[in-house]
């Protein structure tokens, strides 16, 4: 009796069909990548927010946005950058959220001083006596007939 030999085909099918199912199973359980650049950009939205002053006019907001950035910052260490994207883009948002809010107080108390400035100006000129305020008149000159 002659024993058939299994051909290459197969005898490398199983191994093949474990082989391809191993790596969809390694794919699926990899990670997603990190968001390096979304990272970056949140950075560097509260490093602006912070020099707008966010830390005096909008300490809740930017607190926000750091938390949220820390909290990001462990998602990309524990290899999970699914939920570090996120975390990131709301650390962004918040950080613009603080630059606006400072902004907007800086603008409004600079409103106020110019307000405040032509408000005693104008208490100023009423205080001053009416002659004072009359522009002086030339007296007529007779000319000369010839």
């Amino acid at each position: 009796m002659s024993h058939a030999r299994p051909t290459f085909q197969q005898f490398n099918l199983p191994r093949m069909s474990l082989l391809t199912a191993g790596a969809l199973v390694l794919a699926g359980c990899a990670s997603a990548p990190v968001p390096t650049e979304q990272i970056a950009v949140s950075r560097a939205a509260i490093s602006q927010a912070t020099s707008a002053g966010a830390g005096e006019f909008a300490p809740a907001e930017l607190g926000l946005a750091r938390d949220k950035m820390a909290r990001a910052d462990a998602a990309v260490a524990a290899g999970e950058g699914e939920r570090a994207l996120p975390l990131a883009q709301q650390a962004q948002a918040d950080a613009q959220v603080a630059g606006a809010k400072a902004a907007a107080i800086k603008a409004r108390r600079a409103a106020d001083t110019v307000l405040e400035a032509s408000r005693a100006l104008r208490e100023e000129m009423s205080r001053q006596t009416p002659a004072a305020m009359t522009p002086l008149v030339m007296p007529a000159t007779t000319s000369p007939r010839n």
